[in-house]
């Protein structure tokens, strides 16, 4: 305030031109925080140019990116500005947030440890030869709770050993013993933050395919046996619902005839059988396979 005058801040033409480009990148259907920190400035660019026909990605400074969420009149946007600072980037796209967010996570290279890094997993080393020579390396291995031994001219390692439990923070020395061994556990890549999508924020939007295969082969498998037991006939349940059917009416055959019943060996093979098709799916067919269950 001067003279009890309120002073608006200057903004550059340029400044300003960089909002307006926001705001007009803000009327795509997916606005989504991206982070950029520790990705090598060339595998970013790398990502931004296979991502050029599905989205825009821009590095813009906080403050701009705020003021194009005022500018913009998306109330929900301004959501979004909890999420920004110096370590991301803003990216723009006409697909669903949680499809560019699938994509972002086949993006991703192995990175060598560094210092201050959080180990993703227990990081162990197997015992065995290496290629590294006799000298200060054995020392090194040693500090880090190995077993090291000379053999045939080159340093093995005698016993299996956990040198960094999953949860812990990387240091200079099992950095640097990482990457004498080749060991590379992290990945580095574009990670979605958030995302304003139809008139709402989404945090947690970051895809795990393989776990989302994974559960979705469980889900098959159950909603497989489940739909047999019931005798829902379709395409993915009629073989072994006759097979079922050829058993009982083996064992009623066999009850009316007076037969011994040999009927535990067969039901339980049957059910090997059922397994074994179910592991046999696809994640695309039992994706597939899973919604006509029951339809």
């Amino acid at each position: 305030m001067v003279g009890g005058q309120k002073v608006e801040a200057h903004v550059s033409e340029v400044k300003k031109s960089k909002v307006k480009e926001l705001v007009e990148l803000m009327k795509r259907k997916t606005v989504m925080v991206i982070s950029i920190k520790g990705l090598p400035s060339a595998q970013f660019q790398d990502i931004k140019k296979k991502l050029r026909d599905k989205a825009g990605v821009q590095v813009t400074k906080k403050n701009l990116v705020n003021l194009a969420f005022e500018e913009s009149g998306i109330g929900g946007l301004k959501e979004l500005g909890s999420y920004v600072d110096d370590s991301t980037a803003m990216l723009f796209s006409d697909e669903d947030a949680f499809v560019i967010s699938g994509i972002l996570a086949d993006e991703k290279s192995p990175a060598k440890a560094k210092a201050g890094q959080i180990a993703p997993f227990d990081i162990e080393v197997k015992a065995g030869p290496t290629e590294l020579l006799p000298g200060p390396d054995i020392s090194a291995l040693s500090a880090v709770g190995l077993a090291p031994k000379v053999e045939s001219g080159k340093i093995a390692i005698m016993k299996d050993k956990v040198i960094l439990g999953g949860g812990k923070e990387v240091t200079e020395a099992i950095a640097s013993i990482m990457a004498k061994l080749d060991i590379i556990p992290f990945e580095v890549g574009v990670e979605p933050v958030a995302a304003y999508m139809d008139g709402k924020v989404y945090v947690d939007i970051k895809i795990d395919r393989e776990k989302a295969i994974s559960d979705l082969e469980y889900d098959f498998g159950r909603a497989f046996a489940f739909a047999v037991d019931l005798g829902i006939v379709n395409s993915e349940t009629l073989n072994s619902i006759l097979g079922k059917a050829s058993v009982h009416e083996g064992v009623v055959s066999r009850i009316i005839s007076g037969e011994p019943e040999p009927v535990v060996e067969v039901v339980q093979q049957k059910k090997v059988e059922v397994k074994e098709e179910t592991k046999k799916e696809k994640p695309v067919e039992a994706a597939a396979g899973l919604a006509s269950l029951f339809g």
